[in-house]
Order: C-alpha cells, then sequence, then structure tokens
C-alpha cells in the first residue's frame, strides 16, 4: 500500500476539506490514501462526496479514499494520522459557557483556557489519549498531527501519558498574525524575517525584520492607530502595555486575563468589533450552525466550491516534507525539553519546529522576555493542573485550575468558583465518564462582620506588637 493519511474528525463543515485540498496540491501526496473517519455518519457520508467530487475536480485520478467510524480500521498501515475532533458538541459547549456566564464570567470563545477550556480537557483529552495508544498499537510509526483544542492541554496529557508517541500540535495563529502584521505594514510576509514563540494562542513575535531593518518599533507605533485598535483591541493593548505582538485573534486574546472580561462595561470597551473579536458566547454562533446540512451539500454538489489552492495551513506542509518534498520551519506545539529556558520543563510550548525526511525537530529559543514569560506561566498553571486533574480523576483538582484561571479569579470568590465547578461538573457528566461516582465537595459559606464580636484564639507562642 502506498501513502494512507488518516484524518480523525473528517465530518467537519470546512476543516478536513481544507486539509485534503491542502495535501492534494503536492506531487508527492497526490497518489495518497485518505481514510476519513467520523461517529456520525450523516457527517461522514458529507465529507465522502466531498473528497470525490475534489478528486474530479482536481484530476487527481490516483488518489484514493476510504470512509469509516472504526478508528481502528482506519489506523491500519497508517503513516500520518490528523485529529480534529469535538466531544461533546453543542451541548457541552454551551454549558460550558452559559454556567459561568451566570456567575459572571463572561467568555467569547472558551476552548483554550477559562471553565470552557478546562472542562474541554477534561471530556476530550482521554479520547486524545485512546487515539494516541490506537496509533502506538497499531501503526507505531506513524506521526500524529493534533489541531483539537485546548491545543496545549491535550499535547501536554498526550506525550505525558505516552512519550514515544510522534506528536505535533498545529494551529494557524503563527501565520495568521504575522501575514496580518505583513499586510498592516505594506510588505510581502516572504521577504519578513520573524521569530515567534510561547505557548499555543500566546506565542510572542519577538523578531520582525525585513532587510535587517527591525520592524518592532512601526508595529508599537500602529497598535495606537485608532482603526487597527478597534479592530483587534485587546490584542492592540498587549503590543501597547508589553511592546510585542501576541498570537491569535482578540476575542480569545480577551479571555485569556482579567484585563478585558470583568465586567460587561469592559466587554464592550476591549471587545467593540464582536465575532471573533470576544463578542460574548461567540462559540455558540459559531458551533450552532442549523445549516450545516444545506452547506455540506452545495459543497459535495460543487455549488459551493472547496478551494483547491493551498492555503497556509502546516499539515500539508509537514507530511509533504516528510514525504521528501521541501524542507520547511513550521511553528509547532511539542514538550518543552528546554527549548523555552524561563518556560517550565515539560510544559507544551509552540517553537519553530524544522521539518525534512527525518521528521519534526523542534528549535531551540532560548529565554523569552522576562514579562512575556511570565504572563505564559499564567496560562500554565492552569493547563498543568487540567490535564493533571483529567489523569488523576481529580475533582478537587478541576476546582483549583479553575481558581487559578486569571479571568475567573479576577471576577470570583473562593465560594463562588466551587460552587460553579459543581454545576459544570454535573452539567457535564455524559461526557465524563471517568469522573463516575465522584463529586466535588461543597463548603460552608462563611460571612464574617465587624458588627459582631469573634472570639478569635491566638497561638500562645505568637509574638504580638
Amino acid at each position: 500500500m502506498g501513502l494512507k493519511i488518516v484524518i480523525i474528525g473528517a465530518g467537519s463543515l470546512v476543516f478536513s476539506s481544507r486539509l485534503t485540498a491542502d495535501l492534494l496540491t503536492y506531487s508527492a501526496l497526490n497518489e495518497a490514501h485518505i481514510a476519513l473517519v467520523d461517529l456520525d455518519p450523516d457527517r461522514l457520508n458529507y465529507a465522502g462526496r466531498i473528497v470525490e467530487r475534489m478528486l474530479v475536480e482536481g484530476k487527481y485520478c490516483q488518489a484514493t479514499y476510504s470512509m469509516t467510524i472504526d478508528r481502528r480500521e482506519a489506523l491500519q498501515g497508517a503513516d500520518y494520522v490528523i485529529s480534529s475532533i469535538l466531544v461533546g458538541g453543542y451541548d457541552a459547549i454551551a454549558a460550558e459557557i452559559d454556567i459561568p456566564m451566570k456567575y459572571g464570567v463572561d467568555q467569547a470563545i472558551g476552548d483554550t483556557l477559562t471553565p470552557g477550556g478546562i472542562m474541554r480537557c477534561l471530556r476530550t483529552l482521554p479520547h486524545q489519549i485512546g487515539i494516541a495508544r490506537d496509533i502506538l498499537e497499531i501503526c507505531p510509526d506513524a506521526t500524529l498531527l493534533n489541531y483539537t483544542n485546548p491545543m496545549a492541554m491535550l499535547c501536554w496529557g498526550m506525550y505525558k501519558s505516552l512519550p514515544e508517541i510522534k506528536l505535533v500540535g498545529l494551529c494557524h495563529s503563527v501565520q495568521g498574525t504575522t501575514e496580518e502584521w505583513a499586510k498592516r505594514l505594506g510588505i510581502d510576509i516572504r521577504n519578513i524575517n520573524f521569530e515567534c514563540a510561547g505557548i499555543n494562542h500566546q506565542a510572542w513575535i519577538t523578531r520582525f525584520q525585513k532587510d535587517g531593518q527591525d520592524l518592532l518599533p512601526q508595529i508599537r507605533n500602529l497598535a495606537e492607530d485608532p482603526k487597527i485598535w478597534l479592530g483587534d483591541s485587546s490584542r492592540m493593548e498587549y503590543v501597547k502595555h508589553f511592546g510585542f505582538p501576541v498570537t491569535e485573534a482578540s476575542g480569545h486574546n480577551s479571555e485569556y486575563s482579567g484585563w478585558f472580561r470583568k465586567t460587561p462595561e469592559l466587554v464592550q470597551q476591549y471587545c467593540p468589533g464582536g465575532s471573533w473579536n470576544g463578542a460574548s458566547g461567540f462559540i455558540k454562533t459559531l458551533y450552532n450552525r442549523p445549516d450545516w446540512r444545506e452547506t455540506m451539500e452545495k459543497m459535495a454538489r460543487w455549488e459551493k466550491p472547496v478551494d483547491l489552492k493551498r492555503s497556509f495551513e502546516y499539515g500539508s506542509q509537514i507530511i509533504n516534507a516528510m514525504e521528501g518534498g521541501e524542507p520547511v520551519i513550521v511553528h509547532g506545539n511539542v514538550r518543552n525539553a528546554q527549548l523555552i529556558e524561563n518556560l517550565p520543563e515539560d510544559c507544551c510550548v509552540e517553537v519553530p519546529c524544522f521539518v525534512d525526511k527525518n521528521g519534526i525537530q523542534a528549535l531551540k529559543v532560548g529565554k523569552l522576555p522576562l514579562h512575556l514569560a511570565a504572563i505564559n506561566r499564567n496560562q500554565i498553571n492552569v493547563q498543568e493542573l487540567a490535564v493533571e486533574a483529567t489523569l488523576q480523576q481529580d475533582l478537587e483538582m478541576v476546582f483549583q485550575a479553575m481558581c487559578l484561571d486569571p479571568l475567573t479569579a479576577s471576577i470570583l470568590t473562593l465560594d463562588q468558583i466551587r460552587a460553579m465547578t459543581i454545576e459544570l461538573v454535573e452539567a457535564h457528566r455524559p461526557y465524563i465518564p471517568q469522573f463516575e461516582g465522584k463529586t466535588l465537595v461543597s463548603k460552608p459559606v462563611l460571612i464574617g462582620s465587624f458588627s459582631q464580636e469573634v472570639e478569635v484564639h491566638h497561638d500562645p507562642g505568637e509574638k504580638r506588637s
């Protein structure tokens, strides 16, 4: 059998067809067999029809495809596995957005940090580990390309549980952000020399040059342009105050700290553009697509054609390079083995990676500017607790992760966070069977007042002035 690429979660509305179109643009890959896997037979059928039409329209006569709901069947003989899954569907997403909102925690996307990201880790990581375990059993030489969020948590949990897995986590925020800044500066991105590193959705552009000229001063000036600021507000605040561009859109970025979403007034001020700029609960609008059947049917009939031109997604570039095509540098999410020296060892970092026929080699970055590393560590604390909570099946640790989340901590007391976490866990029972029989214990809410005398007992040995 020739090259085999498995796409798990192939029934997505757009993403799997985008990946397939990208793969087929390379001569080294356009005779591959693409195995489509999805648990939803309807979505899987649409995905197959769309791929079949792509093969015809692109004149890819040698490529083949198959469809199955059984991933273990698809993994037989696989060389590469692409994972882009959603566990729990819209109901789980609605619960993790609406319940925190009731307590005043206003999320836009909630798939990376915040209560939504933590709950998504709890319900998704066991499935991702299951995929990795099946790969090691059935096709141990295959490389797993993970596109599923929460990216850092899932990759961390997989390589911690199964260190031998060949894994890289992929996102498009680095490509999108660097191209956006190049466009704002009126320069072709191909003429830009940049360095970007940090963690997923919060990596930092620490070098942006053309012909040796440092362009960061121009970027800092543009960040204060009201027209640019209004369209990308919280991200521009980072540039304005911290001096370096950060990846990912403002909607995501606004959730990762306590600075922008503490009150409805702040959301209105710092997320004025709506949608990806930070509209409350935008993720629900994104996933609640009653027209998905109609859209996929139009794609299958080619009334709504898939763009067969290659996009900037990294997945196809990696596979082509590993199959002997042109070597590339991508930005991947990998284990921090002293790659970024002032971030915790073994956490998941997003760094440049050199890819050729010998595989994926993460490149050492050194140290980030101290304040940028400190901002990253605020996220990493939550990520580690969420991963360990999932692996150890420990609900107290879930609560602790919620407490350390910067947005949640800026709004709620510990008592309120515990109550919210209890409610979230109960709403997610169908999606977290590993916690069956376990409950998060409630605690008494104690209220102090100077209007009443309370006897306070001191340690006899305590020194008092």
